[in-house]
């Protein structure tokens, strides 16, 4: 499928929608035949290099005939610029038809305009040919010689993609350093943290410190006072000892220690057990029974730990470097579950504010709108893409369009290329599911007929129904374009074959239509039924057309 606007289905040939619209309108129009009288003339002999001569056909004909003017580059070895519209006299019972071209050759010579054939009904005529002379230019030689201009650069128009480029970096960049800030950076330690790093015995001797410098003692808080300092014994013995020493009562943990002992595993006297189990008994009477031993005595149980507290490490055997790489690999897994947990972390944070962007801006700006940007939608580009203003045809037709129209005229036969001059220009394929089309037709020799625009267009959407669309539904009303032309617009709906299956897509279309004289000027615009972006983007279209008469 190209730009000429094809449909297809199973049942129906591929039909090219432009040339066979602008066929219906000839057919629709007019149907004329007669016979006459030729003669040509040209309005100078003698021209400089470039300089336009004007040629004249004149034709003396019925006023039903049928009269066909040569079209085309047939004046060789001369270049036909341009081809004026016909002048027509009303003689009596007959017509006075005028033709007008102009010529023009761009080498210096004698040259020979060559015959031309005239069609006048069912006979056919042939002019004189005419003798032109073309001089060279004088160049006046006095003038001095400049060279030229270099290229100026013409600053396209920008647009404001680096805003939102600006904008998602520094949106990023203050998220990255929030989770930096807050998740990855290595904090300063805390007092609590940096004795936790600590080994246990210096943990322990630093406890013994912290003890001396409160004032339980000044107060007679004898209950928080062995509290913590068998708490000390307690943690120590849980780290490096027993690992239930924490848990366990007095009897339990004296009980494990002297089993510990029998299977000299921990190598302590009997007088270090002894020791600890006094000093823990004591300090459940002070906790439990509410005993008020004297402050001497509660400092010396204070110094008898700080000594066991030796004690147990020197009777501690030394690590294997088994134990000592099964310490080192444990460091390393809870590293790695830091690590793991810090990840999971980020992840999980950037989701939440990510799904509660999206979901801020759906609320906003609708989730449609927010989806297309973010995964891209066709006709989202190219509504908000830099669009083109241009002319196209003759007489032209101003229009704003998101993409650079291309000629895509198609060829008419010779007969039907003697009646009308079709231009055509066009941007994408019902494949794209949006197309632009802007085409002029010129009738030739219509004489007095005028020309039905609301035929013309029922002729348009009678080719759509042959070419396999069905259910076409058509409004008309009246179109007046921003600097006042007037003309017809038909649009709808219709369900058109879509390519290589049984199946029918619902669309949309709008057709401008305006006529002149001899002139037919159309703009055609086919879309998705659902496409958002494209009901702008027509709107847009609509919005920007403009004709100008053709003497301008």
């Amino acid at each position: 499928m190209n730009n000429d606007l094809r449909y297809m289905n199973r049942k129906h040939t591929v039909i090219g929608l432009p040339s066979s619209v602008f066929f219906s309108i000839f057919f629709i129009l007019f149907s004329l035949i007669s016979s006459g009288q030729v003669s040509s003339t040209i309005d100078s002999t003698s021209i400089k290099i470039g300089e336009q001569i004007t040629y004249y056909v004149q034709v003396e004909a019925d006023s039903t005939a049928l009269v066909v003017f040569p079209e085309g580059q047939t004046f060789s070895p001369l270049e036909m610029i341009e081809s004026y519209e016909i002048d027509t006299l009303k003689k009596i019972d007959k017509y006075n038809l005028i033709k007008k071209y102009g010529l023009t050759q761009f080498d210096s010579g004698s040259y020979t305009i060559p015959r031309q054939k005239i069609i006048v009904g069912d006979k056919t005529f042939f002019t004189d040919s005419l003798k032109v002379e073309v001089n060279n230019v004088v160049v006046d030689t006095t003038q001095g010689l400049y060279d030229i201009k270099p290229i100026i650069a013409v600053e396209k128009s920008g647009s404001d993609w680096w805003k939102y480029l600006l904008l998602t970096v520094l949106v990023i960049g203050v998220l990255a350093f929030l989770l930096y800030w807050f998740i990855w950076r290595k904090k300063p330690l805390t007092e609590d943290e940096k004795i936790a790093l600590l080994p246990p015995y210096d943990r322990a001797k630093l406890a013994i410190r912290k003890l001396d410098e409160s004032t339980y003692l000044e107060n007679q808080n004898l209950k928080d006072y062995y509290s913590e300092l068998t708490f000390i014994i307690r943690k120590y013995l849980d780290e490096k000892v027993y690992d239930k020493a924490l848990e366990s009562t007095t009897d339990e943990l004296i009980t494990r220690l002297k089993i510990l002992k029998q299977g000299n595993q921990v190598d302590l006297s009997k007088d270090d057990i002894k020791n600890l189990e006094d000093i823990l008994k004591r300090a459940d009477l002070v906790k439990f029974a509410k005993s008020a031993p004297d402050i001497e005595l509660a400092k010396i149980d204070r110094d008898t730990i700080d000594v066991e507290i030796d004690h147990v490490k020197e009777a501690l055997p030394e690590p294997t470097e088994e134990e000592k790489l099964l310490d080192e690999k444990y460091r390393e897994e809870q590293e790695r579950k830091k690590k793991r947990k810090k990840i999971w972390l980020t992840v999980g944070i950037s989701v939440f504010l990510l799904l509660a962007t999206l979901t801020g801006l759906s609320l906003k700006y609708g989730f449609d709108l927010v989806k297309d940007t973010i995964i891209g939608h066709d006709s989202k580009e190219l509504l908000e893409g830099d669009w083109v203003r241009s002319e196209y045809g003759f007489p032209p037709i101003t229009i704003s369009t998101p993409k650079v129209l291309k000629r895509s005229t198609p060829e008419l036969p010779e007969e039907m290329a003697q009646q009308i001059e079709l231009t055509q220009f066009s941007y994408g394929s019902l494949i794209d599911k949006f197309q632009i089309q802007v085409a002029t037709t010129n009738i030739k020799n219509l004489g007095e007929n005028k020309i039905n625009l609301e035929q013309a267009m029922e002729g348009t959407l009678k080719v759509f129904e042959n070419a396999g669309a069905q259910n076409i539904i058509t409004k008309n009303e009246k179109f007046v374009t921003p600097n006042g032309a007037e003309g017809l617009k038909v649009y709808g709906t219709m369900d058109s074959p879509v390519l290589g299956t049984d199946k029918l897509e619902k669309g949309k279309y709008v057709i401008l239509g305006f006529t002149a004289e001899s002139v037919v000027q159309q703009v055609m615009l086919f879309y998705k039924e659902q496409d958002v972006y494209a009901e702008q983007m027509v709107d847009r279209i609509l919005n920007s057309v403009e004709l100008k008469p053709a003497e301008e």
